[in-house]
């Protein structure tokens, strides 16, 4: 069957593994009573639930030792060079042959389901990333973070949850690893501990190997979502309101300078990608990131990701090195997927030399913290210049501060809207439009709270209306 994805024959085949030890385990006397048994407060399991969960705990373990001994026979069977021009169905159909071969050799015998699951485990571990496939294909699933092939986590809607699937071992683990850094000419090892790459379907991978990593490999995986959520969809999510996405897209279409502010996984770059969608198709936009996570669906866009290094040390392309030529590309708006370093430089100088309208996010606790972000990225760069001057080059570069959170029930909240009007003296002075105030925390712990705007008029409310955004000045009232 399909032996055009099998190596040819050497010989008969000579290993054969002994079928799994199903031997009952021998029953525990029962203690007597009045035996100095001291009463527990824990609450005793049902018989019952413990066989059940030791025969499934079994069951796991049998399917996987089998899973790792098929996983042999069929590298020792499949022509590697063939299958990567087969079709899904006929290499399935072809592992599910050479299993159900190995497993008569084997005298072992599985129920319909088990074997299903096998072929389909063994199929991952062939053309996939093994026992994280599952998780990368759950919509659900937003994070997927390995500590150590014992503990898996993922999050979804924002919690962190530990699943029940886990790798054979280190080895296994770090054959995955390799899998994925090999794919996109990287390398892992005792020498080069770590890396960043990207899979195929754009997700953010990241490993951390022993010996940096202690007790275990470590992997996280930001997934890429295939979905571009938009305005609307955020307000239906309760990202913000109605108001804040009109005087958003008033803000963005009038070209204001914005910064997306915010903490790891808080959805600065799902915020990116929508206010994104309210620039015009005629503009040539320019996109500068680490890691190419943007969904921009204009017509007329150039899409650059940085380089690292590589094993000599040598052809590292920095997002400075890309900004420099992106200035020199004609471009209309610059977008920076997160500044963090000395690009700000070039992203301050492009915000101030007509490239209206550029976008970018970084890591900060509030809007005023992002601006210290900002000083402190400058003074980073190794640019001698007075600190007044470094904050005038700000206040003139930068007009809108989008400051977006993860609460403490996971859900992620546009928490303020805070313009830049100027400098006051040597400081920079701002002004907070809209705000997401806490009212409470719901008995289940969800966070009770509501938009509201400060009652402060735009300071841009001119520029909106003579772009043709004349925002209704009720937007600004606030809720008493």
């Amino acid at each position: 069957m399909f032996s055009r994805f099998k190596k040819p024959e050497a010989g008969p085949s000579s290993g054969s593994a002994a079928p799994a030890n199903t031997a009952r385990p021998a029953a525990v006397p029962a203690a007597k009573p009045g035996a100095g048994v001291r009463p527990t407060a824990a609450p005793v399991r049902p018989a019952a639930e413990v066989v059940a969960a030791d025969k499934e705990k079994k069951r796991k373990d049998r399917l996987g030792e089998l899973k790792q001994e098929l996983h042999k026979r069929l590298l020792d069977n499949l022509n590697l060079a063939a299958i990567e021009q087969a079709s899904e169905a006929n290499l399935k159909a072809e592992i599910a042959a050479i299993s159900a071969e190995a497993l008569e050799e084997m005298a072992v015998v599985l129920s319909k389901d088990d074997r299903v699951t096998l072929n389909q485990e063994l199929y991952d571990e062939v053309m996939g990333l093994g026992p994280l496939e599952p998780l990368l294909k759950d919509e659900s699933v937003n994070d997927i973070l390995v500590n150590g092939p014992n503990r898996i986590f993922v999050e979804r809607n924002g919690k962190l949850t530990l699943t029940d699937i886990t790798f054979k071992d280190e080895r296994h683990l770090l054959r995955i690893i390799d899998k994925i850094v090999s794919a996109v000419g990287r390398r892992v090892d005792e020498s080069n501990p770590y890396c960043d790459a990207r899979l195929a379907d754009g997700s953010r991978f990241n490993c951390m190997v022993p010996p940096v990593a202690v007790d275990g490999s470590l992997v996280s995986i930001r997934k890429f979502k295939k979905e571009k959520l938009g305005i609307p969809d955020l307000v239906r999510f309760g990202a913000f309101t109605e108001e804040m996405g009109l005087y958003l897209q008033a803000a963005v279409s009038c070209r204001l300078n914005i910064i997306v502010s915010g903490g790891t996984g808080s959805g600065k770059t799902t915020t990116l990608n929508a206010l994104s969608s309210f620039i015009d198709n005629t503009e040539r936009v320019l996109t500068i990131e680490d890691t190419a996570e943007l969904q921009l669906q204009q017509v007329h866009v150039g899409r650059m990701e940085s380089r690292p290094a590589n094993v000599e040390g040598k052809g590292a392309v920095t997002q400075r090195d890309c900004l420099r030529n992106a200035l020199r590309m004609r471009p209309d708006r610059i977008i920076v997927g997160e500044t963090r370093g000395e690009e700000v430089i070039d992203m301050l100088q492009a915000m101030n030399t007509g490239h209206d309208g550029s976008m970018t996010t970084i890591h900060a606790n509030s809007a005023r913290d992002g601006i210290s972000r900002l000083e402190n990225m400058v003074a980073m760069a190794g640019i001698e210049m007075p600190l007044k001057a470094v904050r005038s080059q700000i206040a003139s570069a930068v007009n809108l501060i989008v400051q977006a959170s993860r609460l403490q029930d996971g859900s992620r909240r546009m928490v303020s809207i805070t313009e830049i009007t100027g400098m006051e003296g040597e400081v920079i002075s701002m002004q907070e439009v809209f705000r997401y105030e806490r009212l409470g925390v719901e008995p289940n712990g969800k966070i009770i709270g509501r938009f509201n705007a400060t009652g402060v008029r735009s300071h841009y409310s001119d520029r909106f209306r003579q772009w043709g955004y004349d925002l209704p000045a009720s937007i600004y009232e606030p809720i008493n």
